[in-house]
């Protein structure tokens, strides 16, 4: 793992005696870099409506080697890229826009794919319809949502 160019990509929390990292694209990849970075694997919750980290277990990410989960009412679904369905929620999205879209089908998947990959997409459902799509940072902010993410504590020396 090429540590600089994936630490640019992680979120960073830097406080008084240590420093936690989030945004890790799977549980596996925050395992690692705990390891190399002689770190601990930590859950964090996202519960007050802003970025403001809090420890908390609630979700059982370790447990369950999840790097990233969302709670925001029965009514709501939250489906991460990484999530299995992802994909087939993703390919009825392109189909409807496809309906809407006088672009050719090659370049509407290309140009979406593109933005979708770089934004770290969430698909919401409510009530099991498409509410919108939304990126994982922003998912801290949207429906009074739990955003709870694995992250590595780094003590400051």
């Amino acid at each position: 793992m090429e540590t600089s160019n994936f630490e640019d990509k992680l979120n960073k929390y830097d406080l008084e005696t240590y420093t936690l990292y989030t945004g890790f694209p799977s549980f596996a990849a925050a395992e690692q870099y705990a390891t190399e970075q002689n770190g601990e694997l930590v859950e964090l919750g996202f519960k007050d409506g802003n970025d403001n980290p809090q420890f908390d277990t609630h979700a059982g990410l370790v447990e369950k080697k999840l790097h990233y989960h969302v709670e925001a009412g029965a009514e709501y679904k939250f489906i991460h890229s990484s999530d299995p369905g992802f994909k087939d929620y993703a390919d009825e999205l392109q189909k409807l826009k496809a309906s809407l879209d006088k672009t050719g089908p090659e370049e509407r998947y290309l140009a979406s794919f593109e933005i979708e990959n770089t934004e770290d997409p969430i698909i919401v459902i409510k009530n099991d319809h498409l509410e919108s799509v939304t990126s994982r940072e922003r998912s801290k902010y949207l429906k009074q949502a739990n955003v709870y993410e694995i992250a590595v504590k780094i003590v400051k020396s």
